[in-house]
């Protein structure tokens, strides 16, 4: 049997598609209508080649492991979709014997290292195994685990690859911004392997024979010791100074105060208090040895620097501590008590991008951030999400996942999604802003904020002007809105360092999270119908259910901060705003974007309907397909929602 045909036996008679990986064609999605019925649009898609075999051997492999969860067609699809989605990335995108995303930067790399190892934490949950099994052919569960593990394993062989082939001296002279992503993509990492290792090489005796650690342990060490040099960089961008606090997004241009930096800042600290294993390793860089200083002559040690140059291991007097050092919860709790009452959020109770200080290039005893810049980012409303569930876990305070939840709501309202289960408990927002500035106002008939019915998007997505930072940011929020509703804990992780929940308050927390699903499932559905014949995702969503709504887009600013380049600002829109002011400029933008010429390019050809929304602009690239694979995530685990009684995902 081949491996092909083993892995497609194996998504029927598991009921899980890791090892199917059936390739969906776009246009079997194309004929799908956007609708609210998601279970019958999956089960009427590969019916043909699925049910047969679940209906034969479902039950098979229930009984073989009573515990292990049982999937219905659609969940099995979707999974199917979601490892199609992470195989297309990784062999389209990732240069395995580089140890890159070649046409990734820096940062987005670091991103999409993020999402495999979420991904490879859901599908790990698929199946309910324990290596090294017995490998009888008798037994359909041995060999399906054996199958499942090989998947897992090659996926991870490429993340111990991106270790070595991430730039990490460059990102550690960029932005702080750029640095956080690094801490949180290998403290993502750390937490995929210790679950896997947990739940499929359980510590014991199998058959007399001991079970073995996974292999994947031994990097642990190394991821978390990148995350920490990394963090500490970081963590020196934090100014009590300038703006009453906060971190500063860029220390080599003039003081910015924004949403995301301070925002990765907080999700990464409580992650470093919540997952890091703490660190043995010597630091790499000189300007890094800050806990290892001579404390007379404030400089690293001869014998710590001898010692490293051998190789050798700190000694147990540099060893930093292991998870749940307070300095990092601190930092975490004060970040988020600055970011809630700085005043970034706009009239819609999103978040903005962020706080200059007017006046501060000539003078520079002005301290206070009054300078708002009002454009609003996906992503922006996504990583504080994870915060915020982590600083629950951490305090035990409610208000945390009550700001989570909120800040959700007005997202989803922000989208155009008019569901009333949703707002009910929301607190009150004009339904669209007062006033929208000059530069994003028009984009679409049914702009509500972020989006438009119902689909989250950029307000570059319409005219195809996103730059690799907005093809990344729904992506973004998808992973980090997943990681907010994970279930609350019923018994704490650790006594005396991290809370549970009471049943009233998991409940109401899931239950909560149960509402969102419909809108997740909505823009997982949208965002299919945008794969190609290769199977990559386009960057707008919601090009196909509205791109005859559009009435006339004007480029905006990517994530541009103009204060730091007026020049290049003011050429920009300038010349933009010349060529919106020509004669009939305003209608041939709005006839070529109506589909008569989408690329800018002539074409004699009438066939108009061929086009393809995605492939203007930068088309489809590696952060597109990212956000793809982290939306199709978020499907998957929201649908498992419902499949426990107190609506935590099924372990």
């Amino acid at each position: 049997m081949s491996r092909k045909m083993a892995l497609r036996r194996l998504c029927a008679v598991a009921g899980v598609s890791l090892g199917v990986f059936t390739i969906t064609t776009a246009a079997a999605h194309a004929e799908q209508p956007l609708s609210d019925a998601p279970a019958q649009v999956y089960e009427a898609r590969n019916r043909d080649t699925l049910q047969t075999h679940l209906r034969t051997s479902e039950s098979a492999a229930n009984a073989s492991t009573p515990n292990a969860p049982s999937y219905s067609l659609y969940t099995t699809s979707i999974l199917q979709d979601l490892h199609d989605g992470l195989e297309t990335m990784q062999s389209s995108y990732f240069s395995i014997w580089l140890g890159k995303y070649t046409t990734a930067i820096d940062w987005t790399a670091a991103v999409m290292a993020t999402h495999v190892s979420a991904t490879l934490a859901s599908l790990s949950r698929s199946l309910t195994y324990t290596m090294p099994g017995t490998f009888d052919k008798s037994k359909n569960l041995d060999v399906e685990a054996q199958m499942v593990e090989n998947e897992i394993n090659k996926y991870f062989g490429q993340i111990a690859t991106y270790y070595f082939g991430e730039d990490h001296f460059a990102i550690r002279m960029q932005a702080y911004d750029d640095i956080l992503w690094v801490v949180l993509g290998w403290l993502e990492s750390i937490q995929f392997i210790e679950g896997h290792s947990a739940e499929h090489y359980a510590s014991g005796s199998q058959k007399e024979a001991a079970v073995p650690e996974w292999h994947a342990r031994q990097f642990i060490p190394a991821f978390a010791h990148r995350a920490r040099i990394f963090y500490e960089i970081a963590e020196k961008g934090w100014d009590w100074r300038l703006c009453g606090g906060g971190m500063t997004w860029n220390p080599r241009l003039l003081p910015y105060k924004n949403a995301i930096t301070n925002e990765l800042f907080i999700s990464a600290s409580i992650g470093m208090y919540l997952h890091f294993p703490g660190d043995a390793n010597c630091a790499p860089f000189l300007s890094q040895y800050d806990d290892i200083k001579d404390k007379k002559n404030r400089k690293p040690s001869d014998k710590l620097l001898r010692a490293q140059e051998r190789g050798e291991q700190c000694d147990e007097n540099t060893q930093t501590e292991s998870s749940y050092d307070p300095v990092y919860l601190a930092n975490a709790i004060n970040g988020y008590d600055w970011l809630k009452n700085s005043g970034m959020k706009n009239k819609q109770g999103l978040y903005v991008d962020g706080f200059h200080i007017a006046g501060y290039r000539t003078n520079h005893s002005k301290t206070e951030c009054d300078e708002r810049n009002e454009m609003v980012y996906t992503y922006n409303q996504g990583v504080i999400l994870s915060g915020l569930r982590g600083l629950w876990e951490a305090s035990g305070k409610q208000t945390y996942l009550e700001d989570g939840h909120e800040l959700i709501r007005n997202v989803i309202r922000a989208t155009g999604w008019t569901d009333g289960q949703i707002f009910a408990a929301a607190s009150t927002h004009p339904e669209k802003p007062d006033q929208i500035p000059e530069s994003h106002r028009d984009i679409l008939t049914s702009w509500a904020g972020l989006g438009a019915g119902g689909i989250l998007a950029e307000a570059c997505d319409p005219s195809g002007s996103c730059n690799q930072n907005g093809q990344t940011f729904k992506g973004i929020f998808f992973h980090h809105l997943t990681t907010f509703c994970k279930p609350l804990p019923a018994v704490p992780v650790r006594l005396g360092r991290t809370y549970a929940a009471s049943r009233e308050t998991r409940i109401l927390h899931a239950r909560s999270c149960k509402e969102y699903t419909k809108w997740v499932v909505h823009n997982a559905k949208a965002a299919l119908r945008t794969t190609n014949k290769e199977g990559r995702f386009g960057s707008w969503w919601g090009a196909n259910g509205h791109a005859g709504q559009i009435l006339r887009v004007r480029r905006v600013a990517n994530a541009m901060d103009y204060q730091n380049r007026p020049d290049e600002y003011s050429a920009r829109f300038e010349e933009e705003a010349h060529t919106s002011d020509d004669a009939g400029g305003a209608e041939d933008e709005d006839e070529r974007l109506a589909g008569h010429d989408m690329t800018g390019d002539h074409d004699e050809r009438d066939d108009t309907a061929s086009r393809d929304w995605n492939d203007r602009g930068r088309g489809r690239t590696v952060e597109t397909q990212g956000s793809g694979v982290a939306v199709l995530r978020a499907m998957l685990e929201f649908e498992r929602l419902g499949q426990s009684d107190d609506g935590g995902f099924v372990p």
